[in-house]
C-alpha cells in the first residue's frame, strides 16, 4: 500500500504547474515588435509566418464563397430530365 501512495505523489508533482526549466519571459519583445510604426497592418506584423497564414486563410474562405454559390446556383436551377 505504501508503494502505491509514493507513485501516487511522484506522477503528481511530475504534473505539477510550477516548472523545473523556467521560460523566458518574451512579451516585451513581442509588444516592441508590434507597436512598431512600418506601415504593415498588425495581422502581418509577426513575420512570414502570418503573412502565409493570411494567404491560406483568405485562399479558403474566397474557394468556400465560390463554391457556395455555384452550390445554390445548382440548386436553383436543376437539371431537366430527358
Amino acid at each position: 500500500m505504501q508503494a502505491l501512495l509514493t507513485s501516487r505523489v511522484g506522477s503528481l508533482r511530475s504534473f505539477a504547474t510550477s516548472t523545473r526549466h523556467q521560460v523566458k519571459n518574451k512579451v516585451l519583445e513581442h509588444q516592441k515588435l508590434f507597436q512598431v510604426d512600418n506601415g504593415l497592418p498588425v495581422h502581418l506584423k509577426g513575420g512570414m509566418a502570418d503573412g502565409l497564414l493570411y494567404r491560406l486563410t483568405m485562399t479558403i474562405t474566397v474557394f468556400g464563397c465560390c463554391y457556395s454559390v455555384f452550390s445554390l446556383v445548382r440548386a436553383a436551377f436543376p437539371q431537366k430530365n430527358k
